[in-house]
C-alpha cells in the first residue's frame, strides 16, 4: 500500500481530502492508497442525513466549526486537530471484503502497540468496550474508498455539542453517555500523536508517493462539488408521509409524496451505506400503490443488498408498513 504525500505541508478543508480520495480513484493506476489528515474544528454527516437531524448549526456557526456533507453513507461525526482522520482507496470491489481486509489493518497495527483493538457491527474499532474509530464506504466509479475517524485526544463535549440537536438536556445526556461509550488513543498510550501517525504509516503502508501541483489544481475541481449549498444542505421538500427504523442496514428515513396513496417521490435518508443507484433503486416504486403487496412485488425481482449493504425486503417493509413480515 502506497502512502500519498502533499507536496506542501498546510491544513487544508476536509472537503479537499474528501475530494483526494476521489481524485486518486478516478486518476491514479490501480493500486492500494492510504493518508491521513487533521482539520479545524468540522463536522462532517453522511451522504443521505437531514443537516438540521444531524448537526447542531446554531452551535457550530456560532463557534466557527466548519460543515461538511460527503458522498458515503454512515453516522454525523466531528473532528478536529486532536482527531486523526484515515482514508483508504483500493480497486478492490466487494464492500464486505474492503471493510473487513481495511479494519484488519487497522486492528493489526493497533494491536502492535499492545492495545486490546478489534473491530465490531459495522464499521467501528474498538479497544476493549469502547468506540475509538468510526468508518464509511462507498465507491468511485471501480474502486472503493474506506475513510474514518482515530480519536487521539479529541474533546468530547464540544464533540457532542456539535453534532447534537439544540436542546441542553439531550445535550447533557449525549456528553455523558458518549464518554462511556469512546475511548481518545492518549488514554492509552505514552506516545504524542505525530509519533503515533509516524508508527502508522510504516506499518499500513510499504511505498510513497507525492502528489503533484497539477494533482491539486485536480483535486480542487472535484472540490467545488462539495461546497456547493444544494450539497450541503441537500433538496428535501415536504414528504405526505415519513416512516423511520433501525435494521441491520443502520438508521433508514422514509419520506414518500402520496397521490390517490399512489408514489409520486421517495427519498432515503439515514446512516446506511449505499452500495448501487439510489435513484435508480426509489424509481422501482415510483406510481405504486402504497402498499405492502406492491412494495413485495417491486422487490420480488431485485436484490435489495444490491442497493443498500446488508438491507433485506423484510426489514425494509417493516420499516414502511408495520412488525408484520410480509409474505415471500
Amino acid at each position: 500500500m502506497k502512502y500519498v504525500n502533499y507536496p506542501t505541508i498546510e491544513v487544508r478543508n476536509l472537503s479537499f481530502y474528501l475530494a483526494t480520495e476521489e481524485y486518486l480513484a478516478l486518476h491514479y493506476p490501480a493500486d492500494d492508497y492510504f493518508f491521513m489528515w487533521q482539520v479545524e474544528p468540522s463536522v462532517i454527516f453522511g451522504r443521505n442525513q437531514l443537516i438540521e437531524n444531524e448537526v447542531n448549526v446554531p452551535y457550530c456557526t456560532s463557534h466557527g466549526i466548519k460543515m461538511y456533507r460527503r458522498k458515503s453513507g454512515g453516522g454525523c461525526v466531528y473532528s478536529d486537530a486532536s482527531n486523526i482522520m484515515f482514508s483508504f482507496v483500493t480497486p478492490s470491489f466487494n464492500q464486505s471484503f474492503v471493510f473487513e481486509d481495511y479494519l484488519n489493518r487497522v486492528v493489526r497495527m493497533l494491536k502492535k502497540l499492545g492495545l486490546d483493538a478489534h473491530f465490531s457491527g459495522r464499521n467501528d474499532i474498538l479497544i476493549g468496550d469502547l468506540k475509538v474509530s468510526g468508518n464509511a464506504f462507498y465507491r468511485v466509479r471501480d474502486r472503493s474508498v474506506v475513510h474514518g475517524t482515530m480519536l487521539f485526544a479529541t474533546d468530547v463535549e464540544v464533540m457532542v455539542r456539535a453534532i447534537t440537536p439544540d436542546n441542553e438536556k439531550l445535550v447533557s445526556k449525549g456528553i455523558d453517555s458518549v464518554r462511556k461509550r469512546v475511548t481518545n488513543l492518549k488514554d492509552h498510550l505514552a506516545m504524542s500523536i505525530e509519533d503515533f501517525k509516524a508508527f502508522v504509516k510504516r506499518e499500513m503502508c510499504d511505498g510513497s508517493l507525492t502528489l503533484t501541483v497539477a494533482d491539486l489544481a485536480g483535486i480542487a475541481e472535484i472540490e467545488k462539488s462539495y461546497l456547493t449549498e444544494d450539497f450541503i444542505y441537500g433538496k428535501n421538500p415536504n414528504y405526505t408521509i415519513v416512516k423511520k427504523g433501525y435494521v441491520n442496514a443502520g438508521t433508514i428515513e422514509v419520506r414518500l409524496e402520496l397521490k390517490n396513496n399512489e408514489v409520486i417521490r421517495m427519498n432515503l435518508l439515514g446512516d446506511y451505506f449505499l452500495i448501487g443507484d439510489q435513484d435508480e433503486f426509489l424509481a422501482l416504486f415510483r406510481g405504486l400503490p402504497f402498499t405492502r403487496e406492491a412494495f413485495v412485488d417491486a422487490l420480488s425481482a431485485v436484490d435489495l443488498g444490491d442497493y443498500v449493504m446488508k438491507l433485506n425486503t423484510v426489514d425494509f417493509c417493516e420499516i414502511l408498513f408495520g412488525q408484520n413480515r410480509p409474505m415471500l
